[in-house]
């Protein structure tokens, strides 16, 4: 990590630290128990970063529907595109969108989504009904969404209650040429078992940002497998899309001169299900 991590030989050099500007997502890796023992305020880029991967994630689930990924490889394998018209395509009018977690990620696709003639379902045992209503999802559980969704798009923080979360049951049950789309953790996901499906079920593509381990194993079968679009950990911040998270900083920073309220700061019990 990029960072140092706020334990107690830190705080100890720093007895004057009042607020931390961090200037990028997680803050998992950076701060400690030590840190929440002292009156010291902190404000994260988080919300920053939260854009890329929503327009990232916007651009798959559209991508997905309409089965762009197969019809590269088989442009290039066969070249031609004549035959296109009888492969399987759900397209992007009444298809159902599944999203995991109503998380910041989450919530910025939902709004990316109203722009589209899609449903929208949802799964976040954090969210009351009143809210799953105002941000216009229907909420289901966990099974009913991997069984409805052309789509399914995985949002949620990486805790102990979300690692493997994910299981086999969940990929055998969804619909027939149905995209997993994953930009939080891979250990969200029972990989191997995610694997084995994929193995079985060629309508399937599974759309992977992360990876556990990260990157996989180099005989790993994400590699191999036809249905599995691999890329490099690129949804959240990259090139000038940088530039945001310090921006969004120096705001916050001004903000703490004038005495103000900032605006993006986080509490112990927020920290606990950050991603």
């Amino acid at each position: 990590m990029g960072a140092p991590s706020f334990d107690e030989t830190l705080l100890d050099a720093a007895p004057n630290l009042k607020v931390v500007f961090y200037g990028a997502g997680t803050l998992k890796h950076v701060l400690t128990v030590a840190f929440w023992q002292r009156d010291i305020q902190v404000t994260t880029a988080n919300v920053a970063n939260a854009i890329p991967v929503a327009e990232y994630t916007l651009a798959g689930i559209l991508f997905s529907l309409k089965n762009v990924w197969r019809f590269i490889e088989k442009v290039k394998r066969e070249r031609t595109y004549e035959l296109a018209v009888f492969e399987p395509v759900v397209g992007n009018y009444k298809a159902t969108v599944g999203i995991i977690s109503m998380s910041q990620v989450g919530r910025m696709v939902v709004e990316h989504l109203k722009r589209f003639d899609v449903n929208m379902i949802g799964y976040d045992p954090f969210v009351s009904d009143e809210e799953f209503d105002k941000l216009g999802v229907r909420q289901v559980s966990l099974d009913e969404l991997f069984k409805e969704a052309d789509v399914v798009s995985l949002h949620a923080p990486l805790l102990p209650d979300t690692e493997g979360m994910i299981q086999k049951e969940h990929f055998q049950s969804m619909k027939e040429n149905a995209t997993f789309i994953n930009t939080a953790r891979g250990a969200i996901v029972d990989e191997q078992a995610m694997i084995d499906v994929l193995q079985e079920r060629l309508d399937l593509t599974a759309l992977l940002d992360v990876t556990s381990p990260e990157p996989p194993e180099a005989d790993s079968l994400l590699y191999d497998l036809p249905n599995v679009v691999l890329t490099p950990h690129i949804a959240g911040s990259a090139g000038n899309e940088q530039a945001r998270l310090g921006s969004f900083m120096v705001e916050e920073l001004e903000r703490f001169v004038k005495g103000e309220e900032l605006k993006y700061s986080v509490s112990q019990e927020q920290f606990k299900r950050m991603a």
